[in-house]
């Protein structure tokens, strides 16, 4: 006797939830939720506050659409939002051989550093490098792929002599922050600008007094209400995709764009860099 397996429902999408809730949505979740459907590639971007801003809506009003929608969470409604764009688009002709695939990640990195080039000004990576070479200590906070980013740029702190660490641990990270001596510095690096908790750690360290930097690549973000310098990243991967290059390399840019005008405030630079040089001579062949 055979048996049949019986399939799964599938979960509605976002653009089904909104189009089976329509009916039920006050005016104001209305509003927001025309918006998206019109404007749905846009909107899988955005953060929510240029998501309240371009909808003509406050904040609260998108968190209200999404429980209404039954997501748990803005994230969790744009992850769904981004599937239903996918499965629309055909994404148009993509390279189906090894050189193809080279030739545009090559040509993706170019424009992904350009493009972030455009959006640094000399006074800002000025600023933040002066408090840099003057830190007592610097700490670096990130999550994911922006916490390997900040693990490089501490150790590239430290060849220069200036006391630095990363962590990707949020409670050891917020204990370190508590700890920071008086005029310590603390870098933030979130893509997004809204990962919650280095937007808390970049909180923390402004009401104890700190100088805080934000690496983001959202200007109406979270975490640029707590910075005391912002630096613009270029380029936001796909919220389904798993490619992090462009966030890796515009981030990388604009650090080592830091170290760079680092070593023109700190005169003992090059007897440090030959210093920690030899002190890891004995581990290569």
């Amino acid at each position: 006797m055979s048996q049949t397996t019986a399939r799964p429902a599938q979960t509605p999408g976002a653009i089904s939830r909104i189009r089976l809730h329509a009916h039920s949505l006050s005016p104001s979740l209305r509003q927001v939720a025309d918006h998206v459907l019109r404007e749905a590639d846009t909107v899988i971007h955005q953060t929510i506050t240029e998501l309240a801003t371009s909808a003509g809506v406050g904040e609260a009003t998108i968190t209200r659409l999404c429980r209404k929608l039954e997501f748990a969470g803005f994230h969790a409604f744009k992850i769904a939002l981004a599937a239903d764009v996918a499965g629309r688009d055909t994404q148009g002709e993509r390279p189906t051989n090894l050189e193809g695939h080279a030739a545009r990640l090559v040509k993706q990195a170019k424009l992904t550093l350009e493009d972030t080039g455009r959006l640094l000004t000399p006074d800002a990576i000025e600023a933040v490098a002066e408090h840099l070479s003057r830190a007592p200590r610097v700490d670096l906070t990130g999550q994911g792929n922006s916490g390997m980013i900040a693990q490089l740029f501490a150790h590239r702190l430290l060849r220069l002599g200036i006391t630095a660490q990363a962590f990707t641990d949020p409670h050891v990270a917020a204990v370190s922050i508590s700890t920071l001596p008086r005029g310590g510095v603390v870098i933030g690096l979130t893509s997004s600008g809204s990962t919650i908790d280095t937007v808390q750690h970049l909180r923390l360290a402004q009401s104890h007094g700190h100088y805080t930097v934000a690496i983001t690549h959202r200007a109406s973000s979270p975490v640029t209400r707590y910075a005391s310098r912002v630096l613009f990243t270029s380029r936001q991967e796909e919220p389904l995709t798993d490619a992090v290059m462009d966030t890796l390399i515009s981030q990388t840019f604009v650090l080592e764009l830091l170290y760079t005008a680092l070593l023109a405030r700190r005169p003992e630079a090059a007897a440090m860099l030959r210093v920690t040089a030899e002190s890891v001579v004995e581990k290569k062949y």
